[in-house]
């Protein structure tokens, strides 16, 4: 084995290495994008067991191909209250075996080698998803062409390393050198090592298992590097969580623990096996004989299915735990934040934009309420809530740059056409809402005025303000509801209040100019009237925008 030989076989492997990382990426992106819909739907139903939440994890982990984009999920879900810590736990079970199936499909591609290789097979896949990328129109049927196209490369990658492994494999030196490598605690620390660089569990077992074939490294040392593995993958989560929310955090300490337990309880196992004269190797060996991929495949799989079984009893142990580790403190800044959305979230672009409208609504009702304390303010000259209403206009400001900006970022993921033009018109949306907040800063400074000079509307005055700001509450009430549920019937609602509002402000301004006439206000008065019935029908105006975009949404 050259010098030449050797750097032929690092290359590649680099090569197959980054291949599969992207077709990881490629199928994970367009499968979430194909099934979004679907898998919010999944997730609504984690609270009805905790094998329920176990086999949503699996089966979305699975469909998506990648536990960290379940993991992003499921913290999107808990931030908004949908769905618990304890449901959260169980579904992150559910993806550690769903993940398995990448080590499964691996597997399966080492077959063959006597006639065609499976993995010649299915990485022709490649070339048929190309092609369907290459001249497809519709968004579905190219998100269908990703998908084969990264499960096609998949196996190109496959091969490359493959190919790799087996020319380090004819080198006696080196497999002596690995064969000093017997330890279970080292081995499983190269694992978490290996996983924690390159950020994929996927892509460590599945050289492993091409190392394990090509017989550079035993059966029993690619299962402790396996299950090394299962640790390695927390460590991204890990270190998102540590400037990320509360919940981020215990989300992320409950998959560490869970797959700590799991490495802790096979370690000690083996540790006993071992003076028994026996090993895993020995045992998988047995169990699938002449297919060292399989026997590898299918202890990761068992690994994940024991440590399932072992942790789900465990489950509000575990919650308890990283609720201590992780208690509930008041936050320590006054800076405004999102409340459902994080930046992690890019990754999952599916919950991301179900997230935004979250946050939209929250924005709202912020509005709304800022709306009423101003009303209330111009009503009756009392400023005893403009502290809260100070807050709301700085946390209005802060939403509308914040979601803008995370709008924009997120339009750049790979989207499928409904999130698309979703999110474009959210844009928009967020500046009506904004501008609701403006227009009711208007009138606390209409108010302000008032209180400065000494006066105050006449009795009738207030009466029609108050009219015409409830007027507009139940306008709101309507829009809100078209936004949130895309009900088209609150939509009709909407414009027939909104109607209403525009003629009550046309005659409201009719009967000010006739008291004006016979002297029944006060000049200075009068302008900031007629400002603020302005005012509240172009908020109307701004909550009927917010109605009509109940077409796009999903």
């Amino acid at each position: 084995m050259n010098a030449a030989s050797i750097a032929t076989s690092v290359l590649s492997l680099i090569t197959g290495i980054g291949i599969f990382l992207i077709a990881c990426n490629m199928m994970s992106a367009n499968l979430e994008a194909l099934g979004s819909r679907k898998l919010k739907k999944l997730f609504s139903g984690a609270a009805k067991s905790k094998l329920v939440g176990v086999g949503i994890g699996a089966a979305t982990t699975v469909a998506v191909q990648s536990s960290s984009a379940t993991t992003v999920m499921v913290i999107g879900f808990v931030n908004a209250g949908i769905m618990s810590l304890a449901q959260a736990a169980t579904v992150i079970f559910g993806a550690n075996i769903g993940t398995t199936v990448t080590g499964q499909l691996v597997a399966l591609g080492m077959f063959g080698s006597n006639s065609v290789s499976s993995s010649v097979i299915f990485g022709a896949f490649a070339g048929v998803g190309a092609f369907i990328l290459a001249f497809a129109k519709k968004d579905k049927v190219q998100k269908v062409g990703g998908i084969l196209a990264g499960f096609g490369m998949l196996f190109a990658a496959l091969s490359l390393m493959s190919g790799a492994m087996n020319v380090f494999a004819e080198s006696e030196s080196m497999r002596n050198f690995l064969a000093t490598f017997e330890n279970p605690f080292l081995l499983v620390l190269v694992g978490i090592v290996l996983t924690a660089l390159v950020q994929s569990s996927s892509v460590i077992t599945s050289i492993t298992i091409t190392t394990v074939v090509s017989g550079l490294i035993s059966l029993d040392q690619g299962i402790y590097i396996t299950i090394g593995s299962n640790v390695g993958t927390c460590v991204t989560a890990l270190i998102a969580g540590l400037t990320s929310t509360r919940n981020a955090r215990r989300t992320a300490l409950i998959h560490l623990i869970f797959n700590m337990t799991g490495v802790i309880v096979f370690l000690t196992a083996g540790l006993i096996m071992r003076l028994c004269g026996t090993d895993y190797g020995f045992i998988f060996g047995a169990m699938f004989p002449h297919a060292p991929q399989l026997q590898l495949a299918m202890f990761h799989t068992a690994f994940n299915l024991i440590a399932t079984m072992i942790a789900l009893p465990l489950t509000g142990c575990f919650v308890g735990l990283v609720t201590k580790i992780v208690p509930d403190k008041p936050e320590r800044t006054s800076a405004p934040q999102f409340k459902y959305i994080e930046e992690h979230m890019l990754a999952a672009p599916a919950v991301a934009v179900q997230q935004i409208k979250r946050e939209i609504t929250d924005m709202a009702l912020l509005a709304q309420d800022n709306f009423v304390i101003a009303c209330n303010a111009a009503c009756t000259l009392d400023f005893a809530e403009i502290e809260k209403f100070r807050d709301g206009e700085k946390r209005l400001n802060f939403l509308n740059a914040a979601l803008n900006s995370f709008i924009s970022r997120l339009l750049s993921s790979d989207l499928n056409q409904s999130d698309r033009a979703y999110l474009a018109i959210a844009i928009k949306t967020v500046t009506d809402i904004e501008r609701v907040g403006d227009y009711a800063e208007n009138i606390t400074e209409y108010a302000s005025y008032l209180r400065d000079k000494e006066i105050s509307f006449s009795e009738t005055a207030r009466q029609e303000i108050t009219e015409a700001c409830s007027l507009v509450s139940k306008l709101f009430s309507h829009a809100l509801d078209a936004y949130k549920s895309g009900n088209l019937d609150a939509l009709d609602a909407a414009y027939a209040v909104e109607n209403e509002v525009d003629e009550l402000t046309d005659e409201l301004a009719k009967r000010h100019v006739q008291r004006l006439q016979l002297g029944e206000c006060s000049p200075d008065a009068s302008v900031q009237y007629i400002s603020l019935v302005a005012d509240v029908e172009r908020i109307a105006d701004h909550y009927i925008n917010v109605a009509k975009t109940v077409g796009a949404h999903r």
